[in-house]
């Protein structure tokens, strides 16, 4: 029984908008009629059939042949024959010299009524295909996935928000909009829709549209903490800081444990020259840290204000504890610099401003600065 292997750069073919593809030439070539067994490779080494076919029409053309028809490129998918040629020496690295011999050839999928082997999900296995994509942070691959998967279910909320999800990392917050809007329709209850549409017009600039929808989805549930976090944000980008700060303690009567919370408000309170009260929302901050990365970003936030208190040698400590996660980071190698100078200590400062320079050569605040420790030498 021949098979065709998918994946994803095939969701085409599995969503139907295109029924031709082709294969290198194997000792028992395909012939009209023939029933294909379509799997998808989901995971290294899991295959599960997505659906049956039977081939209507098979050439047998070489690469050069290919490389020049314009109407198989066409068919195939590609723009021009530099696209395909590139896609497909990386699937046959040992089969594409020019008289190399492929199978061009087109399908009609069969209904479920006709197959042969075991049924399956195919929504439920394109889904499965593009969470697995959205958890390893291929957005374009998953919401192309989670498009294809909405081929059989136009309805499904849960499809347009993760389409929505998907376009909202992409940056593209007014298409991520259109869907997010689709799925509240479906559902107008639910307050994380509406708290997603609001994340996406922040994002798009227009925090008065955001604060509006954020308010739809209070209303459906005044203490969600999500919910809270992202109003408290959107007070932020208003510059209605007081606000910010009553909405991030209100999170905090509800539930302590969130270290974005507490992060978040110490950056309000700075922001409201209260570093002193801040430094204290960063360390609980710190404590409840799980994650290195972020932690890095902690402590770079609480030397910074640390720094802005004239408490320059605990704020080395701190910005040292940064580096430990983030060595090359240019902005926390030279505010550390900076607190050198206020110390006197140039020669430190011109050692954190090289290593700067040596990863970024053309980071100007690393050369002026740079070049007025030297001047103080």
């Amino acid at each position: 029984m021949p098979i065709l292997l998918l994946s994803n750069k095939d969701i085409d073919l599995i969503s139907g908008k295109r029924n031709t593809t082709l294969r290198r030439l194997w000792k028992h070539p395909l012939y009209p009629g023939d029933r294909l067994y379509c799997y998808w490779n989901i995971l290294s080494k899991e295959r599960e059939k997505l659906f049956e076919a039977e081939v209507n029409h098979v050439e047998i053309k070489t690469f050069a042949e290919i490389k020049k028809d314009s109407k198989i490129i066409e068919k195939l998918g590609y723009k021009n024959s530099r696209e395909l040629e590139r896609d497909l020496k990386k699937q046959y690295p040992n089969n594409t010299a020019d008289d190399d011999k492929f199978q061009v050839f087109d399908f009609h999928k069969l209904h479920v009524s006709q197959w042969e082997g075991s049924a399956i999900n195919q929504k439920n296995m394109i889904i499965k295909k593009a969470d697995v994509l959205f958890d390893m942070g291929k957005y374009q691959q998953s919401s192309i996935c989670y498009k294809a998967a909405l081929e059989y279910d136009a309805d499904d909320v849960n499809l347009l928000n993760r389409i929505g999800d998907n376009l909202s990392r992409l940056g593209q917050f007014g298409d991520a909009i259109k869907h997010y809007m689709r799925a509240i329709k479906l559902d107008p209850d639910n307050e994380y829709i509406y708290n997603n549409i609001a994340i996406a017009y922040l994002n798009k600039g227009e925090p008065e549209k955001a604060l509006k929808f954020n308010t739809q989805a209070l209303k459906l549930n005044g203490e969600n903490t999500t919910i809270l976090y992202w109003r408290g944000i959107i007070y932020e980008m208003l510059n209605d800081l007081e606000t910010s700060l009553k909405y991030f303690d209100y999170i905090i009567q509800l539930d302590a444990s969130d270290a974005d919370v507490w992060n978040e408000r110490a950056t309000i309170l700075n922001m409201l020259d209260r570093g002193e009260e801040a430094l204290k929302s960063y360390d609980k901050s710190l404590e409840l840290c799980l994650d290195d990365r972020d932690d890095s970003n902690i402590w770079a936030s609480k030397a910074n204000t640390l720094l802005d208190l004239r408490r320059y040698e605990e704020a080395i400590e701190c910005y040292d504890n940064a580096l430990k996660v983030d060595e090359n980071n240019p902005i926390i190698l030279n505010n550390k610099g900076v607190a050198y100078m206020e110390l006197d200590r140039f020669n430190d400062a011109i050692e954190c401003f090289n290593k700067v320079l040596v990863f970024y050569p053309n980071n100007a605040d690393a050369v002026v600065l740079r070049d007025v420790c030297l001047d103080n030498l």
